[in-house]
């Protein structure tokens, strides 16, 4: 399903799996923060929240000074400075810290906060144990029940050197063979792209992942995520393909085991962010695939 040239296509390839009968499928989710309110307004921050069933996104837009404070964060999080022009001040186990390239940032479960200055967006990734941001999100009412087909979310292991307030670059240079630019924590896998040209509707990688949700993040241009699902024999179970136009910014959370490829439509220009919550285990097993992998041991599969 992926073109030769794509680095995924060297991804070890699962058998493939007949769907049961008794199966049952959750349609694709998205939120369109361009058509929405802000969920929570403060000095010098709008912000909307989103969620799929195991994180919940906020996107911030700063003008000014915004402080963004955790008092009992059960986990770690992860902040995104996509390179705006803000500047960050970090409070937290390890800390502080000054940041103001773009970045991927992880904070450490307890107190923490992020103090932004300037003009620009932020992002933030929490898992789902963060109960008081899960209803703020304005697609809530989505996952009042479980999703079929994602297992509870299970954290990866805890970093040896101890939690701490960590920042990685997001402008690194391409490598032939390495797909995009990941970095993961205990928490979130992110795959951080690069501003792209319209793709080629001759070339897209249709794919699906047996057991975990995808959320992509559209931060520039405009996407048709393209999304269909597995036929089984009850056809009372069946979903009718969806090609969903989305402008930035946006988020689309890609449900198991729907087959699944985005294709970025703005001559202007295109970029993605995809996020895992936890961490893929396939992309962690290629070598120099994960950017920070020495900081975030992998769980023993055996």
């Amino acid at each position: 399903m992926y073109a030769a040239n794509d680095p995924r296509a060297a991804l070890n390839k699962p058998a493939e799996k007949a769907a049961p009968a008794a199966i049952r499928f959750a349609p694709a989710d998205y939120v369109k923060f361009y058509e929405i309110a802000p969920q929570e307004t403060g000095p010098g921050a709008k912000t909307w929240y989103g969620r799929g069933q195991n994180f919940i996104l906020a996107y911030s837009e700063i003008d000014g000074v915004a402080e963004l404070e955790r008092t009992d964060q059960a986990d770690e999080y992860v902040v995104l400075l996509p390179g705006d022009g803000l500047s960050l001040e970090l409070e937290g186990a390890g800390g502080p810290r000054s940041v103001s390239e773009p970045s991927f940032i992880v904070m450490p479960p307890g107190r923490s906060k992020v103090t932004a200055t300037g003009k620009g967006r932020l992002v933030r990734l929490f898992t789902s144990k963060a109960t008081d941001l899960a209803a703020r999100c304005a697609n809530a009412q989505s996952y009042a029940e479980p999703h079929p087909n994602v297992p509870p979310f299970e954290p990866w292991p805890e970093p040896p050197a101890g939690y701490a307030i960590r920042a990685y670059p997001l402008e690194v240079p391409a490598v032939p063979g390495r797909f995009g630019c990941l970095y993961r924590c205990t928490t979130f896998m992110v795959n951080f792209f690069e501003v792209k040209p319209p793709r080629d509707e001759h070339n897209l990688s249709p794919h699906f992942h047996d057991d975990f949700e995808q959320c992509s993040l559209a931060l520039e241009g405009v996407y048709l995520h393209h999304i269909r699902w597995p036929w089984v024999s009850d056809s009372t179970k069946w979903i009718d393909d969806d090609h969903k136009r989305c402008a930035s910014p946006s988020m689309a959370v890609i449900p198991p085991p729907s087959l699944h490829t985005s294709q970025g439509i703005d001559p202007d220009g295109n970029r993605l962010v995809d996020i895992f919550s936890p961490p893929r285990r396939d992309f962690s097993e290629k070598p120099g695939w994960v950017l920070n992998a020495d900081d975030y041991p992998m769980p023993d599969f055996s």
